[in-house]
């Protein structure tokens, strides 16, 4: 059965089109020149690592939701597929090189470290709601890293275009963001008995879901202070950091309803 170490065969393969995708979108600029090519290329990789999930979703018998390990192969898989419908709508040349060396980079991290892929799914996370939740938190995070590094670009290029782009995609990345903190507060009822348990993730959860909701509205009542926007997003971005992760180097994590190793 397909397992863990056959990810570098399917990695080096998505990781070559990603790339391929990306120099001929740095090549062609904004013309729509080879724009198709640049699409096969991208999603051919994104197939490519599907087939992979597939494969592993039938070894391992359960989806790969579980470790550390398979969070960063969701997080790689999303966020190429950010990266093509931010490239699409708004042809920013350079974007599908960032989001595919991010990808890369979780990726390979994969790889070498194969030790972060193997552990038992516990009682707390065999849930209908905890597919969805995971997977759309993946979705709207690989979203809002598109627009962390677009509000990035634009502080120092100032277009109409990275307003708008940036706009959008927050849009689309807190409304993913709010229906998965709504599934996961149905699980946290049904696993633990109560809606919301008030520690470290959940808070952190719901700052970082705020700060984006500011950013909205600052945008709507302050529409020339685009600066100021900019960082309201990295800002929420650091939020985001430490909502998925940074709460784990907490010493209070530890009695964490999200602690499940």
């Amino acid at each position: 059965m397909m397992g863990w170490n056959s990810l570098y065969m399917f990695a080096m393969v998505s990781i070559g089109c990603w790339l391929t995708a990306a120099i001929m979108a740095l090549a062609n600029g904004k013309r729509q020149r080879n724009s198709v090519l640049v699409s096969v290329f991208q999603f051919t990789g994104i197939i490519v690592l599907s087939v992979f999930i597939i494969l592993l979703t039938v070894g391992l018998q359960r989806p790969p939701l579980q470790t550390l390990g398979e969070i960063r192969l969701w997080y790689a898989f999303f966020l190429v597929i950010a990266g093509w419908i931010t490239f699409y709508y708004w042809r920013f040349s350079w974007i599908l090189l960032f989001t595919t060396v991010l990808s890369s980079v979780f990726l390979l991290i994969n790889i070498f470290r194969p030790e972060i892929h193997h552990q038992m799914l516990p009682p707390a996370l065999q849930s209908f709601w905890f597919i969805p939740h995971v997977i759309l938190y993946m979705f709207s995070y690989a979203l809002l890293a598109c627009t962390f590094l677009i509000a990035l670009i634009g502080l120092i290029k100032h277009k109409d275009t990275y307003l708008q782009a940036s706009e959008n995609l927050t849009v689309a990345g807190v409304s993913f963001f709010t229906v998965a903190m709504l599934m996961g507060s149905l699980w946290a009822k049904v696993a633990w008995g109560h809606y919301w348990t008030w520690d470290a993730k959940e808070l952190w959860a719901a700052l970082t879901w705020m700060m984006y909701l500011f950013y909205l509205q600052y945008k709507n009542y302050k529409k020339n202070h685009n600066k100021t926007a900019y960082w309201i997003l990295i800002v929420a971005f650091v939020c985001l950091q430490m909502c998925w992760y940074g709460i784990y180097y907490f010493p209070s994590q530890h009695q964490s309803f999200h602690t499940y190793f």
